[in-house]
């Protein structure tokens, strides 16, 4: 009886090993995969809030469309997002909202940003070989207020 246990110990040598070798980098992908879809969702909130700040620049009377964008681009700056110069901003002053019966003109800001996964996007142009793998995904946000 001693014997068949010592050999069937000896087996099974080296198979925790292999069981690592295969799970681990799956382990490792999807704590990545948390980590870059967490700053993703961080970034889309930054580029939620500019929109909104911009659009509160973009009601108020006299603006022009520079002081807009200029406080879009500061807030993503503050937002510590990189490669703020490649976020765009588009400003309609002219949108008709209703409010009730009363129609009323409102003010639309829209900020797009170019994001790029910091990983998986290369782990990906590893794994698929295709021209849109890898590609940055464009993030919008919108925001629509009324004019004062």
């Amino acid at each position: 009886m001693r014997c068949t246990i010592l050999k069937r110990a000896s087996q099974e040598r080296g198979a925790a090993l292999i069981e690592t070798a295969f799970v681990l980098p799956l382990i490792l992908l999807v704590c990545v995969s948390i980590f870059e879809f967490g700053r993703a969702y961080q970034y889309w909130q930054v580029l939620t809030n500019a929109a909104r700040e911009g659009a509160r620049v973009a009601v108020l009377p006299g603006t022009i469309d520079d002081a807009v964008t200029s406080r879009v681009q500061s807030y993503l700056t503050a937002g510590h997002l990189s490669g703020v110069s490649d976020a765009a901003v588009a400003i309609d002053r002219n949108i008709p909202i209703s409010i009730g019966a009363v129609t009323q003109s409102a003010s639309n800001v829209t900020v797009t940003y170019p994001f790029e996964f910091m990983v998986l996007q290369r782990v990906a142009q590893l794994v698929v070989s295709g021209s849109t793998v890898g590609a940055p995904i464009t993030m919008t946000a919108s925001t629509t207020m009324r004019n004062e």
